[in-house]
């Protein structure tokens, strides 16, 4: 980003689309630690056959999008970070893509899906780009699994401004 940016100045939105790392560590933040486990419920409107299971009309669908998410039948090391996973790789957060449905999908997808990911993107971005961070104590990412998925511990930092433009913070 300092190679791009410099450190006169924040970042703008229209600098993260350059920023193509960043946007890989969103997606697997996004597979990994979503904020709901799972989707919105569904209901058949016809029944069908999935995966060889029979759905019979007017079943009420719970779309675990975590289980997809770890699944090593999809995700090689679904259990580690690595944003390196979606370099060069076209899959998307916004709902094409069926193995990472953070948003969901269709006519039940989240309808702020394109505001969510660039204000992730484009804080994520300023909050490296602007501080230097320190870790106090341990780093831990147990989860606590519940109908959202909050941290169990907190995690400590203290950020230090790192640019040299004088910002009001």
């Amino acid at each position: 980003m300092e190679s791009r940016v410099g450190r006169e100045r924040k970042i703008n939105e229209s600098d993260v689309r350059n920023f193509d790392y960043l946007r890989c560590m969103v997606k697997e933040t996004f597979r990994l630690h979503l904020l709901f486990p799972l989707l919105i419920p569904h209901e058949s409107t016809e029944g069908c056959s999935v995966g060889g299971y029979f759905v019979p009309l007017k079943t009420r669908l719970f779309v675990n999008v975590w289980a997809m998410g770890i699944d090593e039948n999809v995700w090689k090391d679904a259990h580690l970070f690595k944003p390196e996973r979606f370099i060069g790789s076209n899959k998307d957060v916004r709902g094409q893509d069926f193995d990472l449905l953070p948003f969901g999908t269709g006519r039940r997808g989240c309808p702020g899906i394109s505001m969510g990911v660039s204000v992730v993107e484009l804080a994520l971005a300023q909050l490296l780009h602007c501080f230097d961070w320190t870790v106090e104590g341990e780093v831990d990412v147990e989860e606590e699994f519940g109908l959202t998925v909050p941290k169990k511990n907190p995690l400590f930092v203290r950020p230090s401004w790192r640019l040299t433009a004088e910002y009001p913070i």
